[in-house]
């Protein structure tokens, strides 16, 4: 005789028994589960630590029981398959398969193929053929067997336990076969979606040739790799973009005083190094804007360390290099990093850990032109900076219009992590800094 107790269950005392899955009498192999446990935290399934007969049953659904506590007792199995295997067949199956006669053995083996038989459709035969479906039709009048916290994982997802086939002890649902289930039905949900977990209806195919010539060119592998990158972060992140200006005027002054300098080290200073410096200064002042969303939405995750991505346009498509320690660099520096990675990025040598680990970027149209745009963030991140064409513009000082050099910027956010207010205050403080570049010195 063996006994069974209740094993080490941890810091558990006094657990719910919510299911017991066998019977007296019936034979278990070792690891089957036994019982099921619930406590306020987890369900825990119980398994057999050995194989044999029960032959006493100590507990029952209801119960609540310890580490230690007598569960049920064994007998040793010493049979194991053999009453299954020496089953005497029944009528259906004598018909099917009748048993030679002396004389007709030769007929026998001429009448029945060596090959496997081929399924029985009916007679008790065709359970034994016939493999079961991996789903259960629908059934209203059968009670699946399945204990009440696979029942309650079940409405939790919407799954219906008549359509599940278990794979537990005498085809009981386990939780795992739940989880198979759903699965397989969101595969098939999303197979059949044109844009999967979008609801959004697919393009029309239109034969544009019927209106006119045509050609087809392929997209570069960059564009293939970023277009559903930006489409995935303008669908998923709700973008506000918030439009400013800020007069350069000084700033433009001071770069052009660095001009002769900057070629004695073979380097070119553009406004975009200073733009880096102001964005530090700022992301500091503002430490949201230097963050990002957890993947389940609950926490924001602040950043110490200052990297920003800077898009760089190449003849492949558009790519975002990003430049490290940006806050402790000079602005020297930052035009030597910007030169070396722009053209590592143009003749698309730039490794993987070029492009990974930006808290930030910026996104600079001012070589080509442009008053303003609405940037798209680059997810994980929540913010990004635009900066279009800078021109003189006639500027109101109290007394009289003057010329100044005006800067267009635009701020794209995300509105789960920044509200309007913060973006506002953010994007003026980016404004006086480039109005007056000794404030980075602050």
């Amino acid at each position: 005789m063996i006994e069974v107790k209740i094993p080490d269950i941890g810091d558990f005392q006094d657990v719910e028994i919510i299911d017991v899955l066998f019977n007296v009498g019936d034979r278990v192999e070792p690891e089957d589960e036994l019982l099921t446990l619930e406590s306020d935290k987890a369900t825990m399934p119980i398994p057999c630590p050995v194989g044999g007969v029960i032959s006493k049953l100590h507990v029952s659904v209801g119960d609540r029981v310890s580490e230690g506590v007598l569960v049920l007792e064994l007998e040793e199995d010493t049979t194991g398959d053999a009453p299954e295997k020496a089953e005497t067949p029944s009528k259906s199956e004598s018909e099917v398969m009748p048993v030679p006669e002396a004389g007709q053995h030769k007929a026998r083996q001429e009448s029945v193929p060596d090959t496997k038989p081929e399924p029985v459709k009916t007679g008790t035969a065709a359970k034994s053929i016939i493999p079961p479906t991996p789903e259960r039709t629908e059934r209203s009048d059968a009670i699946p067997h399945a204990s009440p916290a696979v029942r309650r994982f079940a409405r939790e997802l919407g799954a219906s336990l008549h359509r599940i086939r278990g794979t537990g002890p005498k085809g009981r649902i386990l939780k795992e076969d739940v989880k198979t289930w759903t699965k397989q039905q969101l595969e098939e949900s999303n197979k059949k979606s044109a844009a999967p977990g979008l609801g959004i209806a697919p393009m029309p195919e239109i034969d544009f040739s019927e209106f006119g010539e045509v050609e087809k060119l392929f997209l570069s592998r960059i564009k293939k790799l970023s277009g559903p990158h930006l489409h995935r972060s303008w669908v998923s992140i709700p973008h506000v973009t918030h439009h400013d200006e800020a007069d350069i005027t000084n700033l433009e002054d001071f770069r052009r005083s660095l001009k002769d300098e900057a070629a004695s080290q073979g380097l070119r200073i553009t406004i975009l190094s200073f733009a880096m410096k102001v964005l530090v200064n700022a992301m500091k002042k503002f430490p949201t804007f230097n963050a990002s969303l957890s993947p389940n939405g609950e926490e924001l995750i602040l950043k110490k360390y200052f990297n920003i991505g800077i898009a760089v346009d190449t003849p492949n498509g558009l790519v975002v290099p990003v430049i490290q320690n940006v806050d402790r660099k000079s602005i020297f520096d930052l035009a030597r990093d910007l030169a070396e990675v722009s053209e590592r990025a143009r003749d698309s040598k730039l490794k993987p850990s070029d492009l990974r680990g930006g808290c930030i970027s910026i996104s600079s149209l001012g070589g080509i032109g442009g008053r303003g745009f609405t940037p798209i963030i680059n997810a994980p991140e929540v913010a990004i900076i635009g900066l279009s064409r800078s021109k003189m513009t006639p500027v109101w000082n109290g007394r009289e219009f003057e010329p100044r050099m005006m800067l267009p910027i635009d701020v794209s956010y995300d509105h789960r992590v920044i509200d309007g207010a913060e973006a506002a205050r953010f994007a003026a403080h980016l404004v006086h800094s480039f109005s007056d570049v000794r404030r980075l010195a602050l």
